[in-house]
């Protein structure tokens, strides 16, 4: 009776049109108020505790924030510049390129839409004029923008390891193979279709422009290497080098490319300049302009603009939260899993069901939200058939990246959408295609464990050995 009252009531808000955080808190609280048994003071304690006891949570803000600095502190432009020089040669290259882009820059900011907006703003008007037909080039960076949830850092593992307390540091090493394998076979695929299509490359630039390229890039690179290297070496934890990535984000963006705060458009050198005097200018001018910084309006929208971000998230957490909280005050988790069990359904017709199940609530719900209802579901019945919660988690996000491309709620269209001024309907046609790729990489990823335990499991083996 009570698993009835609380989906209807959610099914039914859904239906109604109510906002996802609002209609999950407010079926729990109907039916704690009407069919359980549960008092209403644990409604505020597991609102408090929802946001003040999973440490790891702490991270998304920080996330959401140096996500902000890099996209509009000329991070993607420059990265951009340098996948452009990699790969750009190669027939298609400027749409591997951006794919390439895609990649680097979800290892630094952890959002799909952000990293569709970052990249897709710049690269899709650049692909039409050499050539590429539009729709080419609006699929090909709405499939690639996905993999800023796969690639690590992502805010949507941190959020499966906050709903099932499994360590978010293992996720994110789990997710870097196959954000490595999916971004590879996107290359593949483009590769292919430009020969068909008889699609330009760009000319070879030379060794020196491309080394040149790669250190103006380096500024976002190394936040890879900050934040991905803190974590699998041990010295922070996914919350601490959020905090870190987000400081550097500021830091690289306001003082470092300067297309940002108050230092925007000063050149880091003058004609004629020292590089004694460059040094010591620069410094001063660096160390003077701080104050500035935190009163300066671009830097002021950014960190205003990812705090609505964070909030709209974390209140959709909140919500969710105290959803899985009835969930599992009513043992609903556990007698599902019991039945299932109980029915003999082996891992692999599971695992089946888990992935038709999360594709249809792509369809129609965000992925955090998605994540803290059906994790606590799944989790218990994945552990008594033997399923990794490592390994149950990347087959969730993969399923959640296609959830980013599916109507009607589908994120990365409607982003894709406003980057090119057409309509839902043509970048659903633009991104079928290459949304084939993903569901056959989903079903690599599902029986084939391997491609995402190897790297956690090799560090933890290399752990033990030292």
């Amino acid at each position: 009776m009570t698993t009835a009252a609380l989906f209807s009531l959610l099914f039914f808000c859904l239906l109604i049109g109510m906002p996802i955080a609002v209609a999950l808190g407010f079926s729990s609280i109907i039916t704690i108020l009407f069919f359980s048994n549960d008092s209403m003071a644990s409604v505020a304690l597991k609102l408090f505790e929802a946001l003040s006891e999973h440490y790891t949570l702490l991270a998304i803000p920080f996330f959401i924030l140096s996500s902000a600095f890099l996209s509009t502190g000329g991070v993607a432009k420059r990265l951009i510049r340098f996948a452009v020089d990699c790969v750009g040669h190669i027939r298609g290259g400027l749409a591997m390129a951006s794919v390439m882009a895609c990649m680097l820059f979800a290892a630094v900011s952890g959002s799909s839409p952000a990293t569709v907006v970052a990249i897709g703003s710049i690269v899709i008007a650049g692909m039409v004029r050499s050539g590429y037909p539009e729709k080419f080039a609006a699929g090909v960076i709405a499939n690639a923008g996905t993999l800023g949830i796969l690639i690590p850092p992502s805010i949507v593992m941190l959020v499966y390891a906050a709903a099932t307390e499994v360590s978010a540091a293992r996720m994110f090493m789990a997710g870097f193979i196959p954000g490595l394998m999916m971004g590879l076979i996107l290359m593949i695929a483009i590769y292919v279709a430009a020969r068909v299509l008889g699609l330009p490359s760009q000319p070879w630039p030379g060794i020196r422009p491309l080394l040149k390229s790669g250190f103006v890039a380096s500024g976002g690179l190394m936040l890879i290497v900050i934040v991905l290297g803190s974590i699998y070496g041990g010295v922070a934890s996914p919350t601490e080098a959020a905090a870190v990535s987000a400081v550097y984000a500021f830091v690289v963006s306001v003082f470092g490319y300067r297309d940002m705060g108050p230092l925007k458009g000063v050149p880091w050198r003058r004609e004629g300049e020292s590089i004694g005097a460059m040094v010591v200018r620069n410094g001063l001018s660096s160390i003077l302009a701080l104050p500035r910084s935190f009163v300066d309006e671009e830097v002021r929208k950014t960190v205003l603009d990812a705090a609505k971000v964070s909030i709209m998230l974390l209140f959709i957490i909140a919500n969710a939260m105290l959803f899985a909280h009835v969930l599992t005050t009513e043992r609903i988790p556990h007698v599902i899993a019991d039945t299932i069990v109980h029915w003999g359904l082996p891992a692999w017709g599971f695992l089946i069901v888990v992935n038709l199940l999360l594709l249809a609530a792509g369809n129609f719900m965000e992925p955090s939200a998605i994540l803290l209802i059906m994790a606590p579901i799944l989790f218990p019945i994945a552990t008594k058939l033997g399923i990794d919660p490592i390994h149950l988690g990347i087959i969730m996000v993969v399923n959640m990246e296609i959830g980013m491309l599916t109507p009607p709620v589908g994120l990365n269209l409607f982003v894709t959408a406003g980057i090119t001024g057409n309509s839902i309907g043509w970048v659903i046609k633009a991104a079928l295609p290459w949304l084939m790729l993903l569901l056959l990489f989903l079903m690599v990823i599902t029986y084939i464990p391997q491609v995402s335990l190897f790297l956690p499991e090799y560090i933890d083996y290399l752990k033990g050995y030292n």
